[in-house]
């Protein structure tokens, strides 16, 4: 009579699961619409980016963002693929490393059921989150830096800094191996990484002109367009997730399918503490609400969620977006204090709600995950280090040689003319 019992719970866990090639498929189909979901992401960065920066300086935002996701997938395909999954050495360190061969996409028909899913998606889906990390910057620097050298560091930042970050974890190296750091779908990897590259680039750029005064004064320089910024928003965060959810990397079971679910309810359960978070504290304080602090509390909360937006509860999800919002509302005013120029918000919102969300999830994460707050902390630690030193390398080899910076007058004037040509709206650009 035993065995009938226990074939019954082996019958029933086989049900919830699907054959071989129906699992391949379903992945493979996880992978292809998260892919698109976050490509749709670089729309949304458009349109934010375009959106908060005066009128002049639009069309040079938005060529900066196509130009930025496709050097993205370029880079990605000749060498940080491979340096992000370099299959370390068996006692290595795990710190860097480079794969063998180029990748190879697979040929017409072919499938091999036992990676699970097609190499080709997961390829695609691994370089769209390699562009995201690049249009985090782009906002940072906006308005005062020329198109070639930012294309320049985009380059960089794609090919090396960014797949180094990601091999240290989800390549299976240092972190992953030594400290169970956990990243789930990357508030650290992808959005600390461009955060801590857009802080080092405004340090090194400087602010706009006449952005600070003296005695402390900050100049607000308010946004073209809020409704294409709020349109940016709503992008981004449809786009998240295919960010997050797709991050389950399998849909082959009633289990993973079930998580999926739960992954995007507390995604935007997040996004919706963050909101509320900001509007309510920036009446509070201000006595108003601020509509871009709203926007940013939305995606700090998508930010910092991502760490880990599978284990938490519904509740816990609400307050981690939320502590995020108020991070956007105290960091904001503090970098304007300490005059380092982030026009769009996103060193408050990539950078500090980032790890924010890293941190937290040693107190969210399965009691056997291993996962510890020490742990957590030297994957920030590591990642800031090599990260910024990295980039400042870049940036001031761009800054002694080719320059960063437009002339004043061509600053004052706004890019658009100069880099692309383009002045869509003259009357706003000269007083804008």
């Amino acid at each position: 009579m035993s065995q009938p019992a226990l074939a019954a719970p082996a019958a029933e866990a086989a049900s919830d699961a699907v054959g071989g090639g129906t699992a391949y498929i379903f992945n493979t189909l996880l992978f292809l619409i998260g892919g698109f979901l976050v490509m749709w992401m670089a729309a949304g960065f458009a349109m934010l980016e375009a959106g908060l920066v005066r009128a002049k300086n639009t069309s040079t935002q938005c060529l900066k963002n196509i130009g930025l996701y496709s050097i993205a997938g370029l880079m990605f395909w000749v060498i940080g693929y491979n340096i992000a999954y370099p299959n370390f050495a068996e006692n290595s360190l795990g710190l860097f490393g480079i794969g063998g061969t180029t990748y190879g996409m697979q040929g017409v028909g072919e499938a091999d059921l036992e990676t699970g899913y097609s190499v080709a998606s997961d390829w695609f889906f691994q370089m769209v989150f390699c562009a995201t990390t690049a249009s985090i910057v782009s906002g940072t620097v906006a308005e005062r830096i020329k198109i070639v050298p930012f294309f320049i560091f985009v380059t960089v930042l794609t090919a090396v800094i960014y797949p180094v970050v990601v091999s240290w974890e989800w390549g299976g190296g240092y972190l992953d191996s030594v400290h169970d750091f956990s990243d789930f779908a990357g508030s650290t990897l992808v959005h600390s990484t461009g955060g801590w590259a857009a802080l080092v680039g405004a340090l090194i750029i400087g602010p706009r002109l006449g952005r600070y005064g003296p005695n402390g004064q900050v100049n607000v320089f308010p946004g073209t367009n809020i409704p294409l910024a709020t349109l940016g928003t709503f992008i981004l965060w449809l786009g998240w997730f295919g960010f997050n959810g797709a991050s389950q990397l399998a849909m082959g079971t009633v289990g993973d399918v079930s998580d999926v679910s739960k992954i995007f309810v507390n995604t935007n359960m997040a996004a919706c503490g963050g909101v509320v978070a900001t509007i309510i504290l920036t009446q509070l304080r201000y006595k108003k609400a601020d509509v871009t602090m709203a926007l940013n509390g939305a995606l700090a909360g998508l930010v910092a969620i991502t760490a880990e937006p599978l284990a938490p509860s519904v509740g816990q999800s609400i307050l981690i977006g939320a502590i995020g919002g108020v991070i956007v509302v105290f960091t904001v005013p503090l970098l304007d204090r300490l005059k380092i120029d982030d026009v769009v918000g996103a060193i408050p919102v990539h950078l500090f709600a980032g790890i924010w969300g890293t941190l937290v999830v040693a107190l969210t994460a399965a009691p056997d995950s291993g996962v510890t707050f020490l742990g957590q902390l030297v994957g920030v630690l590591l990642t800031m280090v090599w990260v910024c030193a990295a980039s400042a390398v870049v940036w001031l080899a761009l800054k002694y040689t080719i320059g960063v910076r437009p002339s004043e007058e061509i600053e004052i004037a706004g890019l658009d003319v100069h880099e692309t040509g383009v002045e869509a709206y003259p009357d706003f650009a000269r007083t804008g």
